[in-house]
């Protein structure tokens, strides 16, 4: 089975980075590589392709829509929906030479995600033996754990920003877990956008928090500058102060 990654935490504190950033670590390490990497944009925003420099023509919500409206499909009605999906997976994956990409996407008519994060659910357990590593994109905010999406992954990192009302919502989202009883091996807070001049408690934090943190990723302007000019977050240089940082998470997290 896959080796799953999820990232999480409020809106605005730059998860789509800390993944995207991850990806690139996984790709460049050879052993990881070679088993395979499928990365998960679980947000419904659809922003971490833009952040990789892909374009995604279809996604999760497009085959529930289609699903919804059975007509603007070929299919046997006697598929069963499992059968289904699994037809429908190659369809929606965006593949490249050294990593693979699934975008949940939202769906078009009025409705709730509820069919459209069980759709999630089974592309992940379908995939998980065709991939030795799956990373997720978690949405913003708590509704990816309410609703179970990311159950029984093996490393969860809680991204906040350097803020007492981020720490509050990492230490949310921990709790919700818990109480939900969804299972991860392994649980770390990583820290983002630090200002320079902060003075980082550790001690502190991860009391407010109960996790340990993973590491510290401090503000950079060459991020934001390509955040700015719509540039691929995975052509940062070697010497961004962000890609120094998520190498050293990731170095963290594989050598645990």
């Amino acid at each position: 089975m896959a080796h799953i990654i999820a990232v999480a935490g409020k809106g605005g504190v730059g998860k789509t980075v800390i993944s995207a950033l991850l990806l690139r670590f996984l790709i460049e390490d050879e052993d990881i590589r070679r088993d395979g990497v499928l990365v998960i944009d679980a947000d419904p925003a659809v922003s971490l392709p833009f952040a990789l420099g892909l374009e995604v023509k279809k996604t999760i919500g497009d085959i529930r829509e289609e699903i919804a409206e059975p007509s603007g499909i070929i299919f046997d009605e006697r598929m069963p929906i499992d059968m289904l999906l699994e037809y429908k997976i190659d369809e929606i994956m965006v593949k490249r030479p050294y990593f693979s990409l699934i975008a949940m996407g939202r769906p078009e008519g009025v409705g709730c995600y509820c069919l459209v994060n069980d759709m999630l659910r089974h592309f992940i357990g379908k995939l998980s033996s065709r991939f030795g590593t799956i990373l997720i994109d978690c949405e913003a905010g708590l509704e990816h754990l309410s609703r179970r999406t990311t159950q029984d992954v093996d490393t969860m990192l809680v991204v906040s920003d350097f803020t007492k009302r981020g720490f509050k919502t990492a230490a949310a989202i921990k709790s919700l877990a818990e109480s939900l009883h969804i299972e991860f091996k392994r649980i770390f807070l990583v820290l983002n956008k630090v200002p320079a001049s902060a003075n980082v408690h550790f001690d502190e934090i991860e009391r407010l928090t109960g996790m340990p943190i993973a590491g510290v990723v401090p503000e950079d302007e060459i991020v934001s500058k390509f955040d700015y000019e719509g540039k691929p977050i995975l052509l940062l240089p070697e010497d961004s102060k962000a890609v120094l940082a998520v190498r050293k998470i990731f170095e963290r997290i594989f050598s645990v």
